[in-house]
C-alpha cells in the first residue's frame, strides 16, 4: 500500500464518522427532544454544527499531524509529485465549496432547502475553517513553520475562531437580548462608586 494512501483518506474518514455519530445521537436518541428545544432557529443550529465540525476536525488533524511528525504509524505526509500538499489547501477547497452552495442557498432554510444539508454544509465550513486556521502560521510566514515556535499563532487564530463560535452558537440569544435591551433602554446610569 502506498505511504500516502493512510494519510490521504483516514483525516477525512474519521472526521465524517465522528460526525455523523454525533449527528445520530443528537437527533435519533433520547437526546432529540432537547436538541429540538434548545436550536428551535435554523442560524443558531448552523452555528452550532459548524462549531462541532470545526472541534471534531481540530482533534483529528492535530492527532494525525502528531502521529506523521513522530513518525508513529503508517501516515505521511501528503505529497503530490515531490511536493507536500499541506491541509490547508484542504480546508480552502472545503471552504470555497461550502461558500458556493451557500451561495446557491443550498441548505440556508430557504424554500426547498433541506435541513439535512444545512447541517452537512455547516459541518464542512467547520471542518474547512479547522484545516485552514491550524495552519494560519504557515500562510501568515509563507513558509512552514507548523511545529517551530513561530506555529503558535496557529493556535492563537484557532482560539479566536473557536470562541467566536462557541459564543455564537451558545450565547446568541443571551447576546441578542442584551443588545436589544441596550439599544431600547440606553446605557443606564450607573452608580456613584462605578459599578
Amino acid at each position: 500500500m502506498p505511504r500516502l494512501h493512510y494519510s490521504l483518506w483516514l483525516a477525512p474518514l474519521l472526521i465524517a464518522v465522528i460526525l455523523f455519530a454525533i449527528n445520530r445521537l443528537a437527533l435519533r436518541s433520547s437526546l432529540s427532544a432537547i436538541y429540538r428545544e434548545k436550536f428551535p432557529e435554523t442560524p443558531r443550529e448552523r452555528l452550532f454544527w459548524a462549531a462541532v465540525g470545526f472541534f471534531v476536525a481540530l482533534a483529528v488533524v492535530r492527532t494525525l499531524t502528531f502521529l506523521i511528525h513522530n513518525d508513529i504509524g503508517p501516515f505521511h505526509d501528503i505529497e503530490m509529485r515531490g511536493r507536500h500538499i499541506h491541509h490547508l489547501v484542504w480546508g480552502i477547497i472545503l471552504l470555497l465549496l461550502t461558500g458556493y452552495g451557500w451561495l446557491l442557498e443550498t441548505g440556508t432554510g430557504a424554500r426547498g432547502s433541506r435541513t439535512w444539508v444545512g447541517r452537512t454544509m455547516s459541518m464542512a465550513y467547520g471542518v474547512g475553517a479547522a484545516l485552514t486556521l491550524d495552519e494560519f502560521a504557515l500562510w501568515l510566514n509563507l513558509r512552514d513553520v507548523y511545529w517551530s515556535r513561530e506555529g503558535r499563532e496557529s493556535f492563537e487564530a484557532l482560539a479566536l475562531f473557536a470562541a467566536a463560535l462557541a459564543i455564537a452558537a451558545l450565547g446568541g440569544p443571551f447576546l441578542h437580548a442584551v443588545g436589544r435591551n441596550f439599544f431600547h433602554h440606553g446605557p443606564r446610569n450607573r452608580s456613584t462608586n462605578g459599578f
